[in-house]
């Protein structure tokens, strides 16, 4: 994490010990204050392993077996952000209630085209590679492997990343004063944006039109645009504010919604979504090293929507979802893994309920399509025009599975769905 981020938003970084099964050893815990729990991550260095007591052959990097302080979400993150991980990362964990182990399960190793675009200054600190983070419950030991593998066309495993180690992130407490499920669920009070009719969104249309110089419709004509929906805001599922960078930066308009899976796993219930989210925010920021949350909304299993980047909801802000096109674009994460797994009716509604609205701020058919210029990526170089669907899956801007087989087959119906609560067609 960059040193002077640290510095500015005075976290305080203490040693702790992490008590393995059968010794015990210091483990690096990064917390905010203690008045005002907000979430820590424990850092653990992996080693190598015993390739012959393993039975895997190559480069094996891992740890034994460990008892640590609780924690909910699990990553591996190593120093250089230009390094790749050719292999497969597998942790099991062990559940506080009951003590029982859970089997291997696979982190996401290709999460670097999740990421501020070259040469921004995001891009411009120190930021890490990592793994997608993978949300495992309140646990309270653990076990990890990495094991290097030949990349596509390579006949031998290049060396694993140096500096690999595990974090664990504990996501803290939920927003003052109350339940968070009930915060999430019924929408009251200060914490959540509520739905605006589709009246009231044209003309907040047009203030953003006029605000950008006249993008979109305009202040004169009757613009397409969703009713804005409900959004729970930062502050409503408990987003520490201290984490993050204290300026925001913006682009000149949103032409694209990138949709994306968070591969953090299915195994959350909708009143731990705001912890699923605090996890991903602490470990964006503290574990890979970026500005804030890299996605600037979220949607849970039950449809509901969450503020993600800091910056305003309804402006151009820039985030770090997909790599290379992160200007004039939003991203638009589903808490989950859908390689396997049929996203829900619900978040596919808020979804295209989402779309319509965001979009059409900007002026924007979501069953069109918009030009966006390459900020450089493994598909497009820098600098070339690329015209892509109003609402694309994060693997049309980049060579990855994101947002998982099963939900980027359901984005031409979303395309269909948003420009219908638009009032087209």
């Amino acid at each position: 994490m960059r040193s002077f981020l640290a510095s500015s938003i005075g976290v305080a970084t203490v040693a702790a010990l992490a008590l393995p099964l059968a010794a015990t050893a210091p483990v690096a815990v990064a917390s905010s204050s203690a008045a005002e729990p907000a979430g820590s991550t424990q850092s653990l260095p992996l080693t190598p392993l015993d390739a012959d007591r393993s039975g895997a052959g190559g480069s094996q990097e891992g740890l034994a077996q460990r008892e640590v302080k609780p924690f909910s979400l699990v990553g591996v993150v190593w120093d250089d952000v230009r390094d790749e991980l050719h292999g497969s990362v597998q942790v099991r964990t062990r559940a506080r209630a009951g003590g029982a182990w859970s089997a291997w399960q696979n982190l996401e190793t290709h999460n670097h085209d999740h990421a501020a675009d070259p040469g921004t200054a995001e891009a411009g600190g120190a930021p890490h590679g990592s793994t997608a983070p993978l949300w495992v419950g309140d646990s309270d030991a653990v076990e990890a492997r990495v094991s290097a593998e030949p990349a596509e066309g390579e006949r031998a495993a290049a060396p694993l990343p140096a500096g690999l180690r595990l974090d664990l992130v504990d996501p803290g407490a939920g927003p003052p004063g109350g339940d968070e499920s009930e915060d999430s669920r019924a929408g009251q009070g200060p914490t959540v944006l509520p739905a605006l009719d589709k009246a009231a969104s044209e003309a907040e249309a047009a203030e953003v039109s006029e605000a950008s110089g006249g993008i979109g419709a305009g202040p004169r004509a009757r613009p397409y645009v969703g009713a804005r929906p409900r959004i729970i805001t930062r502050r409503g599922w408990g987003a520490d504010e201290r984490l993050r960078e204290k300026g925001f930066v913006y682009t000149k308009s949103v032409k694209v919604a990138f949709v994306h899976h968070t591969a953090s796993g299915n195994g959350y219930s909708c009143a731990q979504a705001p912890s699923v989210l605090r996890s991903i925010y602490r470990y964006h920021v503290k574990s890979s090293g970026w500005r804030d949350i890299g996605y600037n909304f979220a949607v849970d299993k039950c449809g509901n929507i969450y503020e993600g980047r800091a910056g305003g909801v309804a402006k151009a802000v820039m985030g770090a979802h997909t790599l290379g096109f992160n200007t004039n674009s939003t991203g638009i994460a589903v808490l989950g893994t859908y390689n396997n797994t049929n996203p829900s009716a619900a978040a596919l509604k808020a979804i295209e309920k989402l779309a319509a609205w965001k979009l059409g701020l900007y002026g924007v058919n979501p069953a069109g399509r918009s030009t966006l210029v390459s900020g450089g990526g493994n598909r497009y170089k820098k600098g070339r025009s690329v015209r892509l669907n109003a609402i694309s899956g994060h693997r049309d801007g980049f060579s990855t599975d994101c947002p998982g087989a099963r939900l980027y087959s359901r984005l031409g119906t979303a395309r269909a769905s948003a420009a219908h609560y638009q009032g087209r067609g």
